[in-house]
């Protein structure tokens, strides 16, 4: 029955398509506010030349949704707001539609031996598998010497921008804030909404291992009960935050569900996530998404995150490229390429300084995944929280952290080629800088 059912809802889906509102939309910034802009859009004779959708929630109130009217295209509704904004100061752009990055070959791996060690034990006061906190990763960057030397844990609030999270994962539970769901306008971070009903998954199969990009859920019989591309990324957030807490275990993460299960999301919803972070305390953000063009009002937002003292980390994408792409390319933003458990760079991983600030493990991670089990995860998205972590560990040495003094502790790594930036990830030697610092 679930499995019948899953196959109806993907029907559903292919019949009716997945919501691409983002590329009808423009992000308009207007100086003079609210009233200004929807006088714009009504124009002198009263005509709904377009509509004002919702605000983005900067604290200028600048920044709006807005959506074709009676000019009914979206790149002749641009231009007509630039011809009004520009001269006042203001700016627009398209609103676009982002996607979350996993490895893009997924029948190349095979599930890491960690996976399968489910040998119960405590951690920070909470029962998880041994193979989480003992997977080759932990090792690799030195977490529990970092932890342990200078006795950290984690402080601080991590946002964590991705499809959600399962709110009840017993692993998670206890460090969860409510959060907020961009996709649907309502309070609360669970990105099991996304299923058509709860029978959809067999929360009974285990170990899982999840190839991001097909995200292939394998049961224990190695049946794919998840392989369809509208639950291309289901879980992608319980994962990631699932690394943040093996990191950072006693840091407290705020899930902003900024991405559907199929794995995309708008950028207009990128911007209120980050927004609302700052608004809600949000000391560092986790983006593991990218995007291949620059966006004026994305970096206005990581500038103005970082001004107020938040630590913004991203993924640098898994296309093999020497390329940049953003947020990870920003000024305020550290990007995080893919490394193997040999120290070298991942052959998905994007590369080159910049974007790359520094790598960090990226393949195999054992991780959270929805339904109190756990999962495997190859690619940059995967790096990227282990960073986001660390930074949650040094503002439990000294809470005055911001984004160039997370840096300059990060970039202290182990060296390893210049396409990694500074090297890879070391927890110690990050921890080890700043507690002298």
């Amino acid at each position: 029955m679930r499995t019948r059912g899953l196959i109806i809802f993907l029907l559903v889906l292919a019949i009716y398509g997945v919501s691409a509102s983002a590329q009808n939309q423009i992000i308009a910034r207007d100086t003079l506010g609210l009233q200004d802009l929807q006088k714009i859009c009504t124009g002198t004779l009263g005509i709904q030349l377009c509509t004002v959708v919702e605000p983005i929630g900067d604290p200028q109130a600048q920044i709006y949704v807005v959506a074709p009217g009676v000019i009914s295209d979206v790149n002749q509704l641009l231009q007509f707001l630039l011809g009004f904004l520009l001269p006042n100061g203001g700016d627009a752009e398209l609103d676009q539609i982002l996607k979350l990055k996993g490895f893009t070959n997924s029948t190349s791996w095979t599930a890491p031996l960690s996976l399968y060690d489910v040998t119960p034990v405590n951690y920070y006061g909470t029962t998880v598998w041994h193979g989480y906190v003992s997977q080759p990763a932990v090792g690799i960057i030195r977490l529990v010497n970092g932890q342990n030397s200078y006795h950290i844990s984690g402080k601080g609030i991590i946002a964590v921008i991705d499809t959600g999270v399962d709110p009840t994962h017993p692993v998670l539970q206890r460090v969860l804030l409510p959060g907020y769901d961009f996709t649907r306008n309502q309070n609360g971070g669970s990105e099991l909404r996304d299923l058509s009903e709860p029978g959809d998954v067999d929360e009974n199969a285990s170990p899982y291992q999840v190839n991001q990009s097909t995200m292939a859920v394998v049961n224990r019989n190695g049946f794919s009960v998840l392989a369809q591309s509208p639950y291309a990324a289901f879980g992608h957030g319980t994962m990631t935050s699932g690394i943040v807490h093996l990191v950072a275990p006693t840091a407290t993460i705020m899930p902003l569900k900024a991405f559907r299960a199929d794995g995309t999301g708008d950028l207009s919803d990128i911007l209120r996530a980050i927004y609302y972070g700052v608004e809600n305390g949000a000391n560092v953000f986790n983006m593991s998404f990218d995007i291949s063009t620059y966006s004026t009002e994305l970096d206005r937002a990581n500038t103005y995150a970082a001004k107020t003292g938040a630590v913004s980390v991203a993924s640098v994408g898994n296309d093999g490229k020497a390329i940049v792409v953003y947020p990870a390319g920003l000024k305020n933003v550290m990007g995080i390429a893919s490394t193997s458990d040999n120290d070298t760079l991942s052959s998905f991983s994007n590369y080159g300084h910049p974007p790359v600030w520094v790598g960090s493990p990226g393949e195999g991670i054992v991780t959270t995944y929805p339904f109190g089990s756990y999962a495997a995860g190859w690619g940059t998205s995967f790096s990227a929280p282990f960073v986001s972590g660390t930074a949650a560990l040094l503002q439990d040495i000294r809470t005055n952290l911001n984004q160039t003094l997370a840096s300059k502790a990060i970039s202290h790594a182990k060296y390893i080629d210049p396409d990694l930036g500074y090297g890879r990830l070391d927890v110690y030697r990050a921890a080890t800088w700043w507690w002298q610092e």
